[in-house]
């Protein structure tokens, strides 16, 4: 079984049920008697679950389906468009998002055959980033409408596109990556949906700044990401609000650095799901499901709002990793309780969907 990608949806409108994956289809756990119900059948991919009804939204043979979670109801959205993806539904579940390719340039998808498990990270990956992201191949992002099936395009350009996220309050607001080496891009963007307010979210300062792995806050209004200044030396969860261009800055110890970072839904906590020595790191001792608990640094001197608001992340450790291979990226998330920290782990052989409770620093996990 398996959790979503961690910046993705993986709970009902009503925050009752957790949304994972197995190989016979799509299921859902309610969080609060922990009893499984399979609701799709057969082999799709899950984009995410709706934030204002109980949809589910997921791809199975070129075309975006729902079904909802109450009633077991199933609707064909729409067809994809050719070597088109959808990777996001907006706040008021009336358009998803997704980006497609435009010609027939080299595909660089990687081949099954390069991995143990189709979750799992191939060894190649950094050389396919680098061709993928030389290829400069023309591509487009583009919505669809979710009643009609009507697709539009937003914007088009030969950078590479991807990790598309809707605002989860603002049903216009559109964040997206320019996808290659971090240090070879200006990652992070958002767009409005239709084409206007292009906006690049942060400038680096410094030769070999980078930053990533971006997700919002649940209020809509916040863009956080992984911040590294620069590369594998010294790590920062940053923030970025949106209506007002201020930011904050909170520093991790290099143990403390992970790959994925989340943040409640009241953004009093965070957590994040550590790495071992092979990533960017290199932490000696990081592979670990952290809890973290911000600490914003009292100014005492000058007042500019141009200035960075830093602060510090005190680390908790909720559960050795030890036995995890990184290469199957955990991918934290809260549950909107704030009670837990899901997360996926191979750390008994195959994948597994775990859960730790945030109340029990190194205490029980459950799956």
């Amino acid at each position: 079984s398996a959790s979503l990608y961690f910046n993705q949806n993986g709970y009902t409108a009503d925050g009752k049920k957790l949304v994972y994956t197995t190989p016979a289809g799509i299921s859902l756990l309610d969080l609060a008697t922990q009893e499984s119900k399979q609701i799709v059948e057969g082999r799709v991919r899950l984009i995410e679950a709706g934030r204002k009804t109980p949809q589910l939204y997921y791809i199975r043979e070129g075309a975006l389906f729902s079904t909802d979670a109450a009633t077991g109801i199933t609707r064909k959205i729409g067809s994809l468009p050719s070597r088109g993806s959808v990777s996001t539904i907006n706040a008021d579940e009336t358009l998803a998002a997704g980006t497609f390719i435009e010609g027939k340039g080299q595909d660089y998808r990687r081949p099954p055959s390069q991995q143990t498990s189709p979750l799992d990270q191939p060894p190649s990956k950094g050389q396919m980033m680098e061709e993928r992201w030389a290829a400069r191949l023309p591509m487009a992002i583009y919505t669809i409408n979710l009643q009609s099936g009507e697709i539009k395009n937003v914007l088009r350009g030969n950078d590479w596109f991807n990790h598309l996220l809707f605002s989860p309050t603002d049903p216009a607001l559109l964040m997206f990556c320019h996808e290659g080496p971090w240090h070879k891009v200006d990652r992070i963007w958002t767009i409005r949906t239709d084409g206007s307010q292009l906006r690049k979210i942060h400038t680096r300062t410094m030769s070999m700044e980078i930053f990533g792995h971006e997700f919002w806050g649940v209020d809509g209004r916040t863009i956080w990401y992984d911040l590294q200044t620069p590369r594998g030396e010294d790590f920062w969860l940053a923030a970025y609000q949106v209506d007002t261009g201020r930011r904050t800055w909170y520093h991790l110890q290099r143990n403390e650095w992970s790959i994925h970072f989340n943040v409640t839904r009241d953004g009093t906590l965070f957590c994040g799901d550590g790495g071992d020595p092979g990533q960017v790191a290199r932490a000696p001792d990081g592979q670990w499901i952290y809890l973290f608990r911000p600490e914003l640094i009292s100014n005492r001197g000058m007042e500019d709002n141009n200035f960075v608001q830093p602060g510090v992340l005190r680390a908790e450790r909720l559960v050795n990793m030890s036995k995890h291979q990184y290469r199957l990226e955990p991918n934290v998330s809260f549950t909107p309780d704030q009670k837990w920290v899901v997360f996926r782990s191979n750390m008994f052989g195959p994948t597994y969907v775990f859960a730790v409770e945030v109340a029990k620093a190194g205490g029980q996990s459950s799956n």
